[in-house]
């Protein structure tokens, strides 16, 4: 196990992600964290009061040579933006946590389609959910840290996928706090339009889907839905099983592939809300299944802004450099 100390800067820490991040890594015993930046050249420097005490640091404009001088790298940028600074970063042999979509697709074609700046992965880039990409990690220069949706979505479906234990369609119903929307103006993520309200948007047209499908090799019918919540994802999927599967099957499936995973919990038939997740690094995952039929439900749940971004970055970034992956996070 590593006890050494990285130096460690984070670009893009005004918006929700990148407040978290500095939030986890101010007192991470393996971090040094010695500068944070704002998204763009021209924002004055601030501070985050709601980290006074925890980290009192100025967020500074954002300086590609500064930032560069540090061990590792998280970005917390929109995609284009990672797209154009990750690369940069690289070249001078830092290590990059990124938070948004730019390099999570492996297919060129889908990748034209939804991040249209990347036109091809750089050498040493992985794919960062620790639960299955853990080995990985830990030679990656450039970790494309799991989407929110994707993460509650594959990591609920894939033991199932593992042990061929889904006959027919995949539909994932899954539900997003506001936060998830990031910090960007919008009609739809206007007060007044959430507030009790509920609404689908991006039917056959979200960039996760393509996101979910990479990781599980499986086509998915994916819905994703607004509610009026701060933070959190809850994913209600429906799949059918083969015919004379048990609930023996379906648990057995779970605890092999989570047998080693500290950041996800069981919770069988008692199906996982929202509210315990809230704050956490946890993915909570129950399930119900009806013997008779077939049909199989089950019920994820994480908070997006940690387990589905920020603290899912520092898992991703303790297991890379031989900590314990706990470490910061509980």
């Amino acid at each position: 196990m590593q006890t050494h100390t990285l130096t460690v800067g984070v670009a893009g820490a005004t918006g929700y992600s990148g407040q978290e991040l500095v939030r986890l890594l101010a007192r991470h015993p393996h971090v040094r964290l010695t500068t944070a930046m704002g998204s763009q050249k021209a924002e004055a420097g601030r501070t985050l009061p709601a980290l006074a005490g925890l980290w009192n640091g100025e967020i500074l404009p954002f300086d590609l040579d500064r930032l560069g001088e540090c061990d590792v790298v998280f970005l917390a940028l929109p995609e284009d933006a990672s797209a154009e600074i990750a690369p940069a970063l690289l070249a001078r042999g830092r290590r990059v946590f990124d938070l948004s979509g730019a390099f999570r697709l492996r297919d060129h074609t889908m990748r034209s389609r939804w991040y249209h700046a990347v036109t091809s992965l750089p050498e040493g880039t992985a794919y960062g959910m620790t639960e299955r990409t853990a080995a990985a990690l830990k030679s990656a220069m450039l970790v494309a840290c799991a989407g929110c949706y994707p993460t509650s979505a594959v990591l609920a479906l894939s033991p199932l996928v593992d042990a061929n234990l889904i006959s027919g369609d995949i539909i994932i119903d899954a539900k997003s706090g506001v936060s998830g929307a990031g910090k960007g103006l919008s009609q739809r993520t206007h007060f007044c339009e959430v507030d009790e309200s509920l609404s689908a948007y991006g039917v056959f047209a979200h960039r996760h889907a393509a996101e979910i499908e990479q990781e599980l090799g499986r086509p998915v019918t994916f819905v994703p839905h607004l509610v009026p919540l701060d933070r959190g994802i809850l994913s209600t999927i429906y799949v059918r099983v083969p015919s004379g599967t048990t609930d023996a099957d379906v648990t057995a499936a779970y605890q092999r592939a989570y047998a080693n995973a500290p950041f996800v919990r069981l919770r069988g038939g008692d199906l996982p809300i929202i509210k315990h997740v809230a704050h956490t690094n946890f993915c909570d995952i129950g399930w119900k299944l009806d013997e008779p039929t077939g049909r199989l439900v089950v019920v994820s749940c994480l908070d997006n802004l940690l387990k589905g971004a920020a603290g899912q970055a520092v898992q991703n970034f303790n297991v890379a450099f031989g900590f314990d992956e706990r470490t910061g996070l509980i």
